[in-house]
């Protein structure tokens, strides 16, 4: 007794230090909220404000991904992330759930981002009443014997109920009758009915009695179940068989084999014959789950390992086991064995990835979150102790968190996708088990673009050599640049900057295709205008915020033999290329009869020009120079010759495919006196013509002087209103000496021609600059300061000698101003036009390089009388040599300083100051006919 009293004393200790270490670690792995709810509830039914209990924003619960992420029980609850309400998601069934067990709770692990937290819900299922105490048969036969001493028990079958506690199985109530009763015994939680004889039975009085057993739950209202039973009267055994112990105990590991026997009952019967015979057998309300596991020799009491053990299933069982004879009726005895499974490392450690983030951007800082890794190892003890390991070479790194057995995975480094994009992660887990166990986790990691390369060329800068003549809208060149980054921010688009400055912005002309970077001419390009230009094409992505880069192209244009030669003396008044000349029958060899001046917009061969002579009526009395274009008489004429002869001149180039132009000169051989009449025929017939325009003309002219002599005054005023150097817009201005009449400035649309009267008696040189067109004119009234510089602009980009600008060139300059401009004679240069000026006693002269090269069209001017030249006009002739500067983009001004005089002269384009000039010469040349005429009558 005392023995018994000390292990129940120790019993009750070991209990309460279980019940105390329960309460302190409890806390460690308890939820932080835990809920009550009934089973049975509807699907949507509210269990509770779960995001307001954890302290969330309700706002940014959509955002942050706010979730359940817990294993198999995650599909019975939802929460809603718009109102952050935990509500059921489907209806639970606590018997189901639970398996009978009196807590049932229900652990949801909730996840929310950004950043990520972990927060842990429980969820209790309180039992509702809603199953009724069933048996496991309908009827139970007892057998026994009349002489049966009353208040014998009888086990009956207990009722099972799927509920629990309260709702469980409380009581038993036996249908009314004489001879027995209901008792219960509570056993391991359990109430067992008993049959209690409280009166004998009289086999002659009654064999057999039927009585309804009724099992009533606890529930409200109540529930209950029959069982029916059978009592027939006999003559029994009136010895049941005893176990050698109440209970037995038993520890085997989970891995034993199918088989292992675990324990050997032991029970006896005082009886003899078949009533002393012992049969084995588990209790009726034994689990089927538990019948699959153990089999129980009904001879021998032997207890086998029938299927697989599993500890973290199971931890013990219980077996209800009972011995009872063969006798008639058999007597029984109860017994339980209580089988407990050893721990064995048999489970891998786990790893459940709760929040996976397999995108990082290259950015990112280090200690940036990927992902959390939850680890578990169903083992117990050392067998579920677990060390974590990443794979080596990766710029991550593993860290625990403050919640056991939760690890973060975070970046280490700095990442660059351009060097390594993907990431292969591997993580292990190794529990301390023997033999240890490992698992592994493959983590794929992509590593976003940012915008932080800017596109590159190729090459910087490129070289784009264009033929002129292009087709207007076709492409030229293609450029193409490539950017390290991928997707939009490698999206490329292309444009050329503009707005340079007018003159020498080309980029205006040109557009890009802004996704292919095939760049296209907006218009032909004329190697005569322009030779070379640069333009800048921008490449930028489409990142956010946009890199770029520029690369300069520079364009060379490649001539074509693309412009005819133009004939610019002979020109007829309808602007054909034919002319008259009249040479006097008296002549000798060599004399010039005429020059031939031609020029070609393009350069090199293509602008070398030779000249022939394709149709002549007498090819002994003429030639033609192939080079200069001067026609010379090769004889003397005599009598025979003809009087009018017809020359038919080809000017053509030196291109692959030459270009050519014809003029046609007419020479009329007169009589020397036959030549001065007819002059003066002309001029008296000009003289009637202009006679008639006197009037409106003096009108006119002195319109224009009033005019002038204000914008004078108003320059003056101005110019003296500002500190800055009195010049003009277009022109320098300078001073110098000489005798140049006049100048005429034909303009046509943004066109200019300025044709320069040959009446210059200043000393010139034509200084080389950048371009070849700057002329500077010595000034001889201010020597002590040195020279001045007149700066010519070059001609227009579309400048282009027209018929109707030929024409008015030679009826303009040819024919109304062939008295005045005597002398000095003028040129054209060809690529820039300079000016320049010779005394009146020189005559100029233009001819081509012998050999082609670099400028060798260039027009070269010197001064000296030509080969056979007269050194004088006659009245009514074309010069042969016109002073033109085409494409001059200012009014020239002329300073004449005779005797020393400042006076400004203006000549204005008018037909008034024309009809003065050439009656004033007419009247001279009258009066010098007449001095003649006396002369020879004097002799």
């Amino acid at each position: 007794m005392e023995a018994g009293g000390q292990r129940r004393k120790w019993a009750y200790w070991w209990i309460a230090l279980c019940f105390f270490l329960l309460l302190c670690f409890g806390q460690q792995v308890s939820a932080q909220i835990r809920y009550s709810i009934p089973e049975e509830l509807k699907e949507g039914s509210v269990v509770g404000q779960i995001a307001k209990d954890l302290g969330l924003d309700v706002s940014t619960l959509i955002n942050r991904r706010f979730r359940i992420v817990s294993g198999s029980n995650d599909a019975l609850f939802e929460v809603n992330q718009n109102n952050g309400v935990l509500y059921v998601h489907k209806k639970i069934d606590r018997e189901e759930l639970c398996d009978g067990n009196d807590a049932c709770l229900i652990n949801l692990k909730m996840v929310v981002e950004d950043p990520l937290e972990i927060h842990y819900v429980g969820v209790e299922v309180t039992d509702v009443n809603d199953n009724s105490p069933t048996f496991t048969e309908e009827e139970q036969h007892f057998e026994i014997a009349e002489h049966t001493p009353t208040g014998m028990r009888f086990q009956i079958q207990a009722a099972r109920d799927a509920d629990t506690t309260v709702n469980n199985v409380q009581s038993y109530k036996l249908s009314h009758n004489e001879h027995f009763e209901v008792e219960t015994k509570e056993r391991h939680d359990e109430k067992i009915p008993l049959l209690v004889l409280k009166k004998a039975l009289d086999r002659e009085n009654g064999a057999e009695h039927r009585l309804i057993l009724t099992a009533i739950d606890g529930g409200n209202p109540p529930r209950s179940g029959n069982l029916n039973i059978i009592v027939t009267v006999l003559d029994v055994n009136d010895n049941r068989p005893v176990f050698s112990q109440d209970s037995y105990s038993v520890m085997v590991k989970e891995n034993a084999a199918i088989g292992t026997v675990l324990v050997k009952l032991n029970a006896t019967d005082l009886d003899e014959g078949l009533n002393g015979v012992v049969e084995y057998a588990f209790g009726r309300n034994l689990k089927r789950k538990v019948q699959n596991l153990f089999i129980l020799d009904s001879a021998t009491g032997e207890i086998q390992i029938k299927g697989v053990l599993d500890f973290e299933e199971t931890e013990v069982y219980k077996l209800d086991v009972q011995a009872s004879d063969k006798g008639q009726p058999p007597l029984a005895a109860e017994s339980v064995v209580m089988i407990k499974v050893a721990d064995i490392n048999d489970n891998a450690p786990e790893i459940d990835l709760t929040s996976l983030s397999n995108i990082v951007s290259e950015d990112s800082k280090p200690g940036t979150v990927i992902s959390l890794i939850s680890i578990s190892d169903k083992d117990s003890g050392i067998n579920g102790k677990i060390i974590l390991s990443v794979s080596d070479n990766v710029p991550f790194e593993l860290k625990p968190s403050v919640q056991e057995n939760i690890y973060s995975l975070v970046t280490k480094g700095k990442l660059d996708r351009e060097l390594v994009s993907h990431y292969d992660i591997t993580i292990k887990v190794t529990d301390l088990g023997q033999p240890p166990l490992s698992s592994f986790k493959s983590l794929s990691v992509q590593v976003s673009d940012v915008n932080d390369n800017s596109p590159e060329f190729s090459q910087d800068p490129l070289e784009l050599y264009l033929v002129e003549n292009n087709a207007p809208g076709a492409s030229v060149m293609s450029v193409s640049a490539f950017d390290k980054d991928v997707n939009e921010n490698a999206m490329i688009t292309y444009y050329i900057i503009r707005g340079g400055a007018a003159q020498n912005d080309m980029s205006s002309f040109l557009n890009i295709n802004s996704e292919t970077g095939v760049v296209y001419a907006l218009k032909s390009f004329d190697f005569e205008v322009v030779r070379k230009f640069q333009f800048q094409v921008v490449a930028k992505d489409s990142g956010t915020p946009p890199l770029s880069s520029n690369v300069t192209v520079n364009v060379f244009i490649l001539d074509q033999n693309d412009n005819v030669p133009v004939i610019l003396y002979p020109v007829s008044a309808n602007g054909s290329a034919e002319g008259v000349e009249e040479i006097p029958r008296n002549v000798n060899a060599g004399h010039l009869v005429t020059k031939v001046r031609a020029y070609d917009a393009d350069i090199g061969y293509n602008g070398w020009l030779l000249f022939s002579l394709q149709e002549v009526s007498d090819h002994s009395l003429f030639s033609l120079d192939r080079y200069t274009g001067q026609i010379r008489t090769l004889r003397s004429f005599t009598e025979t010759d003809e009087a009018q002869h017809k020359l038919l001149i080809l000017v053509k180039d030196n291109g692959n495919v030459s270009l050519s132009a014809t003029a046609t000169v007419i020479v009329k051989v007169v009589e020397p006196k036959e030549a001065f009449a007819a002059s003066d025929v002309k001029n008296t017939v000009k003289d009637e013509e202009e006679n008639n325009l006197t009037f409106y003309l003096i009108i006119t002219l002195g319109s224009v002087s009033v005019l002038f002599v204000i914008s004078i005054i108003v320059l003056i005023v101005m110019q003296c209103s500002k500190s800055t150097d009195c010049s003009s817009k277009y022109l320098q201005d300078t001073n110098y000496d000489g005798t140049l009449c006049h100048s005429i400035q034909y303009r046509s649309g943004d066109k200019r021609y300025m044709l320069v009267g040959p009446r210059m008696s200043i000393g010139s040189t034509i200084v080389p600059g950048s371009n070849g067109n700057t002329l500077v004119i010595p000034d001889r009234r201010r020597r002590d300061s040195g020279e001045s510089t007149l700066k010519l602009k070059g001609p227009g980009a579309d400048w282009r000698y027209s018929a109707s600008l030929r024409a008015g060139m030679q009826s303009s300059v040819h024919m109304e101003e062939s008295s005045v401009m005597q002398g000095a004679q003028g040129v054209l240069v060809q690529n820039w036009p300079t000016v320049s000026s010779a005394p009146d006693n020189e005559g100029g002269e233009v001819s081509p390089p012998v050999g082609a090269g670099v400028d060798s069209n260039s027009w070269h001017f010197r001064y000296g009388a030509g080969p056979g030249g007269p050194p004088h006009l006659k009245p009514g002739e074309v010069p042969p040599e016109a002073f033109i500067i085409p494409g001059s983009p200012a009014i020239i001004s002329i300073r004449q300083g005779q005797d020393g005089d400042d006076k400004s002269d203006f000549i204005s384009f008018g037909k008034k100051e024309e009809a003065k000039k050439k009656k004033k010469k007419k009247k001279e040349k009258k009066d010098k006919r007449e001095k003649g005429k006396d002369d020879d009558d004097d002799d």
